[in-house]
């Protein structure tokens, strides 16, 4: 399996795509047999990832995802049927270990990207770390929190740049962050989610 250094490595991007929460095992495996064909279409590496839980729905009756128990047998399935890497976000510390046994990059949400405990929690693993930097901090705040992982014995780091708000709904991308970031950890840019358009109608545009 490709490690985090053949991804710094290698000459071809790497491109994170799925669905947004896990609906099915079939689905899973249909979206990551195609994304895989496309990416191999246009040289890039593939890692596919999806939510086990969208913990943080607009609304109480938005549907989360099929619970972490399915979802680490879905994502093996992946891995082993499809053989891909694969990632994840998670919400609270102690999921970090459930989720290493089929997760190769362990995802902090962005609203959690300051928590210690989920940063140690991810670090301790040993997996690859991708840290999604909050709305509300700069660039330069995430230095801080690389070393919170770098201090905690992991140095496979990986930062993503998905906009800010300011305090009127939209995302604005400053794309002097990325500049910044850089001398942090190799950097990642959310497409989708710097695109998104406030949560208009009870859910993001």
């Amino acid at each position: 399996m490709i490690s985090y250094n053949d991804i710094l490595s290698a000459e071809r991007p790497f491109l994170i795509a799925g669905p947004c929460v896990i609906e099915s095992r079939d689905h899973c495996l249909f979206m990551a047999e195609e994304l895989k064909k496309i990416s191999e279409k246009f040289g890039l590496i593939y890692v596919f990832k999806a939510s086990f839980d969208k913990a943080n729905r607009t609304a109480l009756q938005n549907y989360r995802g099929v619970g972490l128990k399915k979802s680490i047998e879905i994502f093996n399935d992946v891995k082993k049927q499809v053989g891909v890497l694969t990632t994840t976000d998670f919400h609270e510390s102690w999921q970090a270990d459930e989720l290493a046994e089929c997760i190769d990059i362990l995802q902090i949400p962005a609203f959690l990207c300051r928590q210690t405990d989920m940063l140690v929690a991810a670090a301790n693993t040993g997996k690859m770390v991708n840290v999604k930097k909050a709305q509300f901090i700069s660039g330069y705040d995430t230095e801080k929190v690389v070393d919170k992982i770098a201090m905690s014995g992991n140095d496979k780091v990986f930062l993503t740049e998905r906009g800010n708000v300011h305090g009127y709904g939209d995302y604005v991308v400053d794309f002097r962050n990325i500049t910044i970031m850089k001398k942090y950890a190799p950097v990642i840019f959310d497409v989708g989610h710097s695109l998104q358009h406030g949560c208009s109608g009870g859910s993001t545009g």
